[in-house]
């Protein structure tokens, strides 16, 4: 089993005019942090989910918005949409197994409240705590292409930029790290991923962990103490 691995912190700076920040501060105020509801952006997921719609009619199939209240200090991102987690359920990682570890987690160190029942009416609410996706739509294989993952990314921009209160990022996994590095305009060689880590940007802190999926929590890679101290030290220094 592995052992939870020390906090580690990198300072940096954001690099001289990024594209993706600099077309952000341009049109932050007129972009949606939310696809549409058939968001025509990336053709390979558009396909994908007609193609479910016709499978699953019942299944909320749409990019899914964003869980918890816009004025929270702490923004969760994640990889995307299960195919039978927050693509049936309609809210972040609920409905599959890397939901049962994220929610018992924030309910354990006190940004949840209520209980998960793996459905969107149950009782959980969020505290101080936001949840939301690197890229907005189900993809085949739970495998995005780097293309839809640039072209999603214009959201999460605008989701960091609408929320006046953010202080922390927890990005969850390599891929919704790599993407939080360049929304936020920093240089990918000065913050390199690597659970545990946190690097501070300006207002921000970004704050890497392993994904809580089912594979790597049965491989070992992430334990459920390893998780759970990267959203400690959060809470930590938040004060």
């Amino acid at each position: 089993m592995r052992r939870a691995a020390e906090m580690t912190r990198t300072s940096i700076r954001p690099r001289a005019k990024p594209a993706d920040a600099a077309a952000a501060a341009d049109s932050v105020e007129s972009r949606s942090p939310e696809p549409a509801n058939d968001c025509p952006l990336c053709p390979r997921l558009q396909a994908f989910r007609h193609e479910n719609r016709k499978k699953q009619p019942d299944w909320f199939n749409a990019p899914v918005p964003a869980f918890g209240d816009i004025t929270a200090e702490v923004l969760i991102v994640g990889l995307a949409p299960g195919l039978q987690g927050a693509n049936r359920t309609g809210r972040p990682f609920t409905g599959d197994y890397a939901g049962d570890l994220l929610y018992a987690t924030l309910l354990d160190v006190g940004f949840a409240e209520g209980e998960y029942e793996e459905r969107p009416d149950d009782s959980l609410t969020l505290r101080n705590c936001r949840i939301a996706n690197a890229v907005h739509c189900v993809p085949p294989q739970n495998k995005p292409l780097p293309a839809e993952i640039n072209t999603c990314r214009q959201f999460l921009i605008a989701r960091i930029h609408e929320m006046p209160r953010l202080r922390a990022i927890v990005a969850l996994g390599r891929i919704a790290h790599d993407s939080t590095v360049k929304a936020l305009g920093l240089s990918a060689s000065g913050a390199p991923f690597a659970h545990g880590a946190a690097h501070e940007a300006g207002k921000f802190t970004l704050y890497d962990s392993y994904h809580c999926s089912r594979y790597n929590t049965n491989t070992g890679v992430l334990t459920p103490d390893m998780f759970r101290s990267v959203f400690m030290q959060v809470r930590s220094d938040l004060g």
